[in-house]
C-alpha cells in the first residue's frame, strides 16, 4: 500500500470515519510496535493538526518517551505524575479541557492548552499512554475518545 493518507474536512467524526481504516491498513501486516506508533501518531498529525500527538511507553516504573510528532517534550514521566501519569495509575482515559486547571499538569510546552490521555492495552496489558495536545482550550470528547480507542484496539 501506498503510505498516503486521503485527508478529508468536514466534522471531527467524519474525519475519524475516514481515517480509521487508513489507519488499520497502515498497521496490517506490521509486528513492529514502535513502527505502528510512529504511523498513528504522523496519521494523527496529518489529519488533525493537533499540537502535539504521541506516545509515551512504560519502561523502569516510569513513561518513557516514544514516537510522537510535534515539537519536543518531556522525556521521562513518573508513575501517578501529571495529566500522562494519572492516566496510566488510574488505567482511564483523560479529557482535560484546560491543562492550567489539571493539579500537578507537567507543562512540555507552555503552548498546550487542553488534552486527551488514553491507556494503550496490548494483550489486555498497559504499555503506555496515547497523549493528544492542543493549542486550543475544549478540544476534546467523547468523540475523540472513542475514535482514538479504536484505533488503539488496531494494535492488538
Amino acid at each position: 500500500m501506498a503510505e498516503d493518507l486521503k485527508i478529508i474536512s468536514g466534522n471531527r467524526e467524519e474525519q475519524y470515519k475516514s481515517l480509521v481504516p487508513q489507519i488499520k491498513a497502515l498497521l496490517t501486516g506490521e509486528s513492529d510496535l514502535i513502527a505502528n506508533l510512529a504511523n498513528i501518531s504522523a496519521a494523527l498529525k496529518e489529519q488533525f493538526n493537533f499540537f502535539w500527538v504521541g506516545f509515551y511507553l512504560i519502561k523502569n516504573k516510569e513513561l518513557v518517551l516514544g514516537p510522537f510528532q510535534g515539537p519536543v517534550a518531556c522525556t521521562r514521566i513518573a508513575y501517578n505524575k501529571g495529566v500522562c501519569g494519572t492516566a496510566w495509575a488510574m488505567k482511564e482515559t483523560l479529557i482535560v479541557p484546560d491543562v492550567e486547571e489539571f493539579p500537578g499538569h507537567i507543562a512540555c510546552s507552555s503552548l498546550s492548552k487542553s488534552e486527551i490521555v488514553i491507556p494503550v492495552y496490548i494483550n489486555n496489558e498497559i504499555i503506555g499512554v496515547l497523549d493528544v495536545d492542543s493549542e486550543q482550550l475544549n478540544t476534546f470528547n467523547a468523540i475523540d475518545e472513542k475514535y482514538l480507542k479504536e484505533i488503539l484496539s488496531l494494535l492488538n
